[in-house]
């Protein structure tokens, strides 16, 4: 049996074992943080996703980790605030997955974003850092603006600023989060399926579908904690109420926008980024209503149109087209239900609620306040349920030792049979998908990726002990994907 398997077969007798103190449901970034810090407490912790590990919402973001300073303008302070605690904190102890990059946001007559009100703005952001942002704000005149951004539309700009948020890899957070979950004991298992679940006596009662090889256990966990994002609502136990939205991005060739600095432009009161990307540029993200399967979320002809118009009012010397673009991606943001209002206008804070004994709800939120979420999530667990554990660590101690990281890990890793024997071995790899979109972004960095995943295949195969037909099946899964061209 591959070592992989065997990894697999340990976490699932594990889980038929012993009761949890804690089942946490859905793999995505808030699971994994909750998973992280409830095993850091000392509580039995396990965590299943029903299909990848970061394959929801959790791969498919802008990939920054920012206090938002268009909620500034919303007057949501004490979000931006709270953010940008967070992101400074995870820049301490992740910082091969939060880098800091700067942003310059340029400012044209009668646009609604006078400039006054921008330098004024940046500098409330570096204050609600502490003082400790990723560094410093300035304003930025028309010149120096220009000569930054070479192509800008220069008619009718007054100027920009220049600030700092991170950058980060979204999956790559997830799975090296869980990677620290489990060296501090959590139990971890990817396409396991909860299918039903029942109170029984002073715990949950819950029957389990592995969709890798059909079979199905009971397990049994004193707290279960409720973290599958778009698909939260969908429990008959749960208090959580949604409004899905969809966002989607476009990757463009580096040398097509080449920029020091990422890029904020304007379609309204929206804000969209231009975010280099390696020897890419990343461009997002829309943000309509969405009240499809979120399994089915994909790039439409709609989301290219508008994000090349968007480019081209800043960018005409560009002259970008679809043929342009090397990737996309479309993601559902599961923010809390408000039917009033736009999208865009719709708050990003996040909700706790026990609704039953032992059941608790945790949904909205951002990416960048992963961690604070579990934190207060496990704060409030210890204490309603009464546990002995021991005091949060996670916002002091590193993600993963230095020796198990690499310098940056917001690019992908090398092509090559090494990268994939060791992600087969050690990062819960079970589909070719898993490989070339979450463990690596080379499904999204390369052009040439259905060549790529042939390669990749027979490299998997030796890992994970695919016979020649169960290749073929892989690759035909693959290529079935919604952000596979």
């Amino acid at each position: 049996m591959p070592e992989t398997m065997n990894r697999r077969e340990a976490a699932l007798a594990r889980f038929q074992k012993e009761p949890l103190d804690l089942l946490v449901v859905g793999g995505g970034i808030v699971g994994a943080g909750v998973a992280r810090d409830a095993a850091m407490r000392g509580l039995r912790v396990g965590l299943i996703d029903q299909a990848d590990f970061a394959s929801g919402t959790s791969s498919r973001s802008s990939r920054l980790l920012h206090g938002g300073i268009r909620y500034l303008s919303q007057g949501r302070v004490g979000l931006v605030r709270e953010a940008s605690v967070e992101k400074t904190i995870l820049h301490a102890i992740a910082p091969h997955l939060a880098r800091s990059l700067a942003f310059v946001f340029p400012t044209y007559r009668g646009s609604g974003w006078p400039l006054w009100q921008l330098r004024v703005g940046v500098a409330i952001y570096d204050l609600l850092c502490g003082g400790r942002n990723l560094g410093k704000s300035r304003g930025l005149d028309r010149r120096e603006t220009l000569d930054t951004l070479p192509g800008l539309k220069a008619t009718g700009l007054n100027g920009a600023v220049r600030y700092f948020d991170g950058f980060t890899h979204d999956a790559r957070l997830v799975l090296d989060t869980l990677r620290s979950a489990e060296r501090s004991g959590a139990v971890l298992a990817n396409y396991l399926r909860l299918e039903t679940v029942q109170r029984h006596g002073d715990g949950w009662n819950g029957q389990v579908s592995d969709r890798l090889n059909g079979n199905s256990f009971a397990i049994r966990a004193r707290t279960l904690v409720n973290a599958t994002g778009p698909w939260a609502d969908r429990w008959a136990q749960s208090s959580v109420r949604l409004r899905l939205t969809k966002g989607v991005h476009l990757v463009f060739e580096r040398e097509k926008l080449r920029f020091p600095d990422a890029v904020v432009i304007t379609e309204g009161k929206r804000i969209l980024f231009v975010i280099p990307w390696g020897e890419r540029v990343i461009v997002g993200t829309t943000d309509t209503d969405y009240d499809g399967n979120p399994e089915a979320v994909r790039c439409e002809a709609a989301d290219v149109a508008y994000l090349l118009a968007a480019l081209h009012r800043f960018f005409p010397e560009a002259r970008l087209t679809a043929r342009d673009i090397v990737s996309s991606w479309a993601g559902v943001r599961p923010l809390l239900a408000d039917p009033n209002g736009n999208p865009s206008d719709l708050s990003r804070t996040h909700e706790i609620r026990n609704p039953r004994p032992g059941w608790w709800d945790i949904a909205g939120g951002k990416l960048t306040t992963y961690r604070l979420m579990a934190q207060q999530l496990l704060d409030r667990i210890v204490k309603t349920e009464g546990y002995r554990a021991a005091p949060c660590r996670t916002a002091s101690t590193p993600l993963l030792p230095p020796g198990e990281t690499v310098a940056d890990g917001t690019l992908p890793p090398p092509f090559s049979r090494e990268s994939v024997l060791r992600l087969c071995r050690e990062e819960w790899v079970a589909h070719l998908d898993d490989l070339m979109i979450r463990r690596t972004g080379w499904q999204h960095y390369h052009r040439d990726t259905a060549d790529l995943a042939r390669r990749a295949l027979d490299w998997m195969g030796e890992a994970l002990g695919w016979d020649e037909a169960g290749k073929q099946d892989e690759l035909a899964r693959y290529l079935q994907h919604p952000d596979t061209p």
